[in-house]
């Protein structure tokens, strides 16, 4: 078992023939099944209708539906089987071992079903970028949770692969199963995944459309349908800032991150085998998380935003097949891991991949928030102590404080709901560096995109506050305005509304100084609150 991950592809790819296998009968079921994880696999394949007439598509398109495994992804797979050939080993020791494990989240999920089920110690390191969904649903499953910095590339000791690695090594009796250079993944998919795409279409495929993250399902896929279907296209689905798409000119982007989980990497793992991959489709956020949304209502696949990414691909691949031939597009995950991300309306446009919704029946809608309306926000660098930042807290009328970094970029903001629930429930300290208590996932306007006070108040639908910043054409680093919240949006245009009803109400914005609006609806505050009052401790 090799531990930490390929950063290169030299390593030739796992000879899957001489592997062991493990091969289950796919022409019936099981009445009563021993436990959960023998009802991993054997996931329908169902038809898909409505986007591929819509798309002018003329050849059958069948969607694998993974997401309909027990955990709720296809990573249930590949986990139970890197558990069962570890055992089988004598590596992993039931009672004894502790399964550690960097992953995107769904791998994690497979690992910590496996281990609540088998009685295994299970450590998992994920990125911040991941869902707060597959975080709870890995506590729920028992599991210990270690998140990392998304922007942390895979070759620093920082990342979840650089963690997981040290904490294998520093922990008695640790296990990494290593899903980017264990041969079990790819084997899972060869054993499993292919087997019943073939069984499912008696040996007939033309195009198999799959996305590429660890890749064992891909490059596992891919070689036992080949030798059974040579004719069979396999197309490699990676978004725009991964580099696993061949050739490397297609990975020359200027994305540095993007929201869609699951797949892509910035390092070639082992378990990638680009020689049977036939081409490659990159994709955007916008155009996958368009394409999910598409998949629930159209077709009823309560899909994640990985299936929009290879669903995306697949309509443009499939369009070189002519009607009668059959194209395979798999599913990895489900909509469980994604409620309060692109299945949520206003988390969609606040990315812009959404626009904000028209509201003529609210006079306030559409009016610009204005500079001299935001509540100011005091700021500290990110060298600060906590006492420094309890200190800011405390003589701020905001209930956050921006936290600026060396260069004054807005790295985050300091809460004092975040900071308790550090101290209370993950053993934190005060005496632990201030980025460990920074909330990173922020929602914020720019003021130079003009952002109205409904962009804002669609914001606050699913955030305690919205921080507002500007981005002046002379400078490089944006001014932080303020933070608003609830209550200060409220107070605004409630103000005005009393005020049209003869009944004046006082808004305060800021010190017990009082917002209001003009009869023309221009928003208009005190003198003193017409600039920015943040300091820096």
């Amino acid at each position: 078992m090799q531990n930490g991950a390929s950063n290169g592809s030299s390593s030739e790819f796992f000879n899957l023939k001489e592997l062991p296998h493990i091969i289950r009968a796919l022409d019936k079921n099981q009445k009563v099944h021993e436990n959960i994880l023998n009802v991993i696999g054997n996931t329908p394949l169902v038809k898909l209708n409505k986007i591929p007439q819509q798309e002018g598509i003329q050849c059958q398109m069948y969607a694998k539906c993974e997401f309909l495994n027990p955990g709720g992804s296809v990573k249930d797979r590949i986990a139970f089987r890197m558990v069962q050939d570890a055992e089988r080993q004598g590596i992993l020791i039931p009672g004894k071992s502790v399964i550690i494990e960097p992953t995107s989240g769904n791998t994690g999920i497979g690992l910590a079903l496996a281990s609540a089920v088998k009685g295994y110690r299970c450590i998992i390191v994920l990125p911040e970028k991941m869902s707060d969904e597959k975080v709870n649903t890995l506590l729920a499953l028992g599991s210990e949770i270690i998140r990392t910095p998304t922007e942390a590339p895979s070759d620093s000791p920082e990342s979840n692969l650089g963690v997981a690695l040290r904490l294998s090594k520093e922990i008695p009796n640790a296990v990494l199963l290593d899903q980017y250079n264990n041969p079990c993944n790819p084997l899972a998919h060869y054993d499993g995944t292919a087997e019943e795409i073939l069984w499912s279409l008696d040996d007939d495929v033309d195009m198999a459309v799959i996305g590429a993250g660890t890749c064992g399902t891909i490059s596992g896929i891919a070689h036992k349908i080949k030798e059974r279907c040579p004719k069979c296209i396999i197309v490699g689905v990676d978004p725009y800032g991964s580099i696993l798409a061949e050739p490397d000119e297609l990975n020359e982007s200027d994305v540095q991150m993007y929201e869609v989980e699951g797949i892509g990497y910035d390092f070639l793992p082992r378990t990638l085998d680009r020689k049977v991959i036939d081409m490659w489709i990159k994709t955007d956020d916008g155009s996958a998380l368009q394409m999910s949304r598409r998949l629930i209502k159209e077709e009823g696949f309560l899909c994640g935003g990985s299936s929009g990414a290879v669903m995306y691909a697949a309509t443009k691949a499939a369009k070189q097949l002519k009607a009668g031939q059959k194209c395979v597009v798999l599913m990895p995950d489900n909509i469980r891991n994604y409620m309060t991300k692109f299945i949520s309306d206003q988390w969609l446009e606040a990315r812009d991949f959404k626009p904000i919704p028209n509201n003529n029946e609210l006079w306030w809608w559409n009016k610009p928030l204005l500079e001299n309306v935001v509540p100011a926000t005091v700021s500290i660098t990110l060298n600060s102590s906590i006492t420094d930042a309890l200190t800011a807290l405390r003589k701020s009328s905001s209930p956050v404080v921006t936290v600026l970094d060396n260069k004054g970029n807005l790295s985050g903001v300091f809460t004092a709901d975040n900071t308790r629930k550090r101290l209370a429930n993950i053993s934190g300290s005060s005496a632990e560096a201030l980025e460990k208590f920074v909330v990173k996932k922020i929602y914020k306007v720019d003021l130079a995109n003009n952002p109205s006070l409904g962009a804002v108040s669609r914001l606050l639908d699913i955030a305690p506050y919205v921080v507002v910043v500007k981005t002046e054409p002379s400078q490089s680093v944006p001014k932080i305005v303020g933070a608003i919240t609830s209550d200060d949006l409220l107070m605004l245009v409630s103000s005005d509304q009393s005020l049209k009803n003869a009944n004046p109400i006082c808004a305060k914005a800021q010190n017990g100084n009082v917002a209001s609006t003009g009869k023309n609806g221009s928003i208009s505050t005190p003198d003193s609150l017409q600039t920015n009052s943040g300091i820096t401790v």
